[in-house]
């Protein structure tokens, strides 16, 4: 099944679901905001795209600031209980398929997993 973690508020979002759309894939669209992720979720998701914690962390939101998520002496653990408890801060958008899975910044990123 093909998933993407998405905000309908970010351009980035929207474009990358519309790439799934366009391509009549069935989608699973869950609204993180609505829907969070709990910490181990999040953790998966991360490890499976490659990235690391901070790569997938949102900088843009106030709140990354307002909690200190900027000095770079925080750590994973930290970073997953401010993204677990503020899920704005998770960067957008994840799309898993059955080729793998991606943040999807900028969109065409999406390719590399169709």
């Amino acid at each position: 099944m093909n998933r993407i973690y998405h905000n309908p508020r970010c351009g980035t979002s929207r474009s990358a679901l519309q790439t799934l759309q366009d391509r009549g894939l069935q989608v699973e669209i869950i609204e993180y905001l609505k829907t969070p992720l709990s910490r181990a979720e999040l953790a998966q998701l991360i490890a499976d795209a490659g990235l690391t914690v901070r790569e997938a962390v949102r900088e843009k939101e106030d709140i990354h600031r307002e909690l200190g998520l900027d000095d770079p002496a925080v750590g994973d653990d930290r970073l997953l209980d401010a993204m677990a408890e503020h899920p704005i801060l998770l960067n957008r958008p994840f799309v898993v398929t059955e080729k793998g899975t991606r943040l999807c910044r900028p969109a065409t990123v999406i390719e590399e997993i169709l």
